[in-house]
């Protein structure tokens, strides 16, 4: 079974083609101040089937990181995603980020990942080992230490990490861990299709915005 999975939703971008759980290929692309990773996505996707002397018609599945995150990285991973699946007739298969997160737990503790979400809300979810606790969702920040007990790791970013230092609570910061993301994607996306729970429809997988953007709106359409 050769899958492809790309993730566009963190602060890089990741691409990695595995044939039945084998890695094949692994890519990580950084932002730059003149280009968003997002914008190297079809490319190196190119590339690398190309690498590997594979087509899109000849995969299996794709899967993809549908947020929360970046909505600019989610709405361009996404769509990529969807046309490429709904062309070649391909598997697709959606993955929250907070999931991917929660590899960076290897103790036997349920997982619980924070995520800022700007305005004093986080994300938050609550994982075990093979279930979902509590699915991502919106939460007030003052709110979350009534999720923290001593059978949590827990997982954050680093704004959400000070906040719980003056807190006195230790967290793993993300964006400070050089793993490849991508790798825990594509373990994901496998593990998922081998229980063949779904078909997969591309037409389901959609953006986990939780909130929606902000959006400025023109000076004349203000206070209306």
């Amino acid at each position: 079974m050769k899958i492809l999975v790309f993730d566009t939703c963190f602060n890089k971008s990741y691409i990695v083609l595995n044939e039945d759980n084998i890695i094949l290929s692994s890519k990580i692309i950084n932002s730059t101040e003149d280009n968003y990773h997002s914008a190297y996505l079809i490319p190196e996707i190119r590339n690398i089937l190309r690498e590997n002397n594979i087509q899109i018609k000849d995969l299996d599945a794709i899967g993809i990181n549908i947020g929360p995150g970046s909505f600019t990285g989610i709405r361009a991973g996404i769509t990529i995603a969807r046309v490429l699946a709904q062309q070649a007739s391909l598997k697709l298969v959606g993955v929250e980020s907070l999931l991917i997160l929660s590899k960076l737990n290897t103790t036997e503790k349920k997982s619980l990942i924070i995520t800022d979400a700007r305005k004093n809300k986080v994300y938050i979810a609550l994982y075990d080992k093979k279930n979902t606790i509590i699915a991502p969702k919106l939460e007030d920040k003052e709110n979350i230490t009534k999720y923290i007990d001593n059978s949590t790791f827990i997982v954050t970013d680093s704004s959400i990490n000070r906040y719980l230092k003056e807190l006195n609570i230790e967290s793993t910061i993300y964006e400070n861990n050089d793993e490849n993301f991508g790798l825990y994607l594509s373990e994901i996306v496998h593990t998922k299709i081998k229980e063949n729970k779904e078909d997969y429809n591309w037409a389901r997988v959609k953006p986990l915005y939780i909130q929606q953007p902000s959006i400025t709106k023109p000076k004349e359409q203000r206070n209306v």
